[in-house]
């Protein structure tokens, strides 16, 4: 097959792509997310197809969309971020094209993308991948084959339980990983440690106007890098779950590599740093036996195109 078309759709946007079989993104187009209407996402999801169909032909379409995909990579069950409840994705953007359509999670996409072309594309057999962004996400891949499960909606790895009893999720439970470990959760917990104790959050408050209600994801990682203490403090706290979260799937499926990946994964070793310390001192005497490597994605913003795009060329 040649040429095939991925869309990333996440909670801020719609990003297209057009992919040759090599992994290259050839064109993209972007489009912003209306979360909160389904009709309006997906005009502006036809938006994209259109504008790159008219200058690529293109023989697949493959969807990454946040959300809970049912087995037939058709239906987007359930998206805690979206408005999509039982949403026919790939039946909508069918009627308006002429070319198959595969709909996938979007952590599904970009780990198949990073197994394929990306951080492991040294593995043989198995990867888990974490993607850190509004949301947390996960996907699994063991035997070459990414882990849909009975149901098509395995690898939520965000919706593990981290607090018994904590912090409500968009899911409807309570203590979920994503709560304590997602970009939002960064930006929480930079506000809370900002309004306790803003002499400590100085720079962080300075790029905030002031305000700490006024601080964002991107201000928490310039900070950080800056070496604002409260900034570096919000991310030893995302670090701390995700090791934590990583060890158990360690105990479990024990991959050969792990990749994390997402907008936060931006923030390089002011993540992977604190992540790495949680990991090694959950796995106890674990960490006396081979254990996977915690890897950076490599692919960035183009990593949901790259993988949905390459689904797309398998039935």
């Amino acid at each position: 097959m040649g040429l095939t078309m991925g869309l990333d759709i996440g909670g801020t946007k719609v990003l297209g792509g057009v992919v040759d079989p090599g992994g290259e993104v050839l064109a993209l187009a972007r489009r912003d997310t209306p979360a909160d209407d389904a009709g309006k996402m997906l005009r502006q999801i036809m938006d994209v197809v259109g504008e790159l169909a008219d200058a690529h032909e293109v023989e697949a379409i493959g969807v990454g969309a946040a959300g809970w995909i049912d087995a037939k990579r058709s239906t987007v069950l359930f998206s805690p971020n979206l408005a999509w409840r039982n949403e026919p994705l790939r039946d909508e953007i069918a009627r308006y094209v002429q070319v198959p359509v595969v709909v996938e999670n979007d952590a599904n996409v970009a780990a198949w993308a990073e197994f394929q072309f990306g951080a492991a594309a040294d593995a043989t057999d198995s990867m888990i991948m974490i993607t850190i962004g509004t949301g947390v996400g996960g996907a699994i891949v063991l035997g070459g084959e990414l882990v849909r499960g009975a149901h098509g909606i395995a690898g939520e790895l965000g919706h593990m339980l981290a607090v018994p009893d904590g912090s409500r999720c968009g899911c409807g439970r309570l203590g979920c990983i994503e709560q304590y470990a997602s970009g939002n959760a960064l930006v929480r917990r930079a506000q809370e440690l900002a309004t306790g104790d803003p002499a400590r959050a100085a720079q962080l408050l300075e790029l905030a106007g002031g305000s700490a209600e006024a601080i964002t994801g991107l201000m928490v990682t310039q900070a950080a890098k800056a070496g604002d203490p409260v900034a570096r403090e919000a991310f030893a706290a995302i670090g701390y779950w995700l090791g934590n979260g990583l060890a158990d799937l360690v105990q479990i499926l024990d991959p050969q590599v792990l990749v994390l990946g997402g907008g936060v994964i931006d923030a390089g070793d002011l993540l992977l740093h604190p992540t790495q310390e949680a990991y090694v001192n959950a796995l106890a005497q674990r960490g006396r036996l081979p254990t996977a490597e915690i890897r950076g994605a490599l692919l960035g913003n183009t990593a949901g195109v790259v993988g949905a795009a390459d689904l797309a060329r398998r039935p």
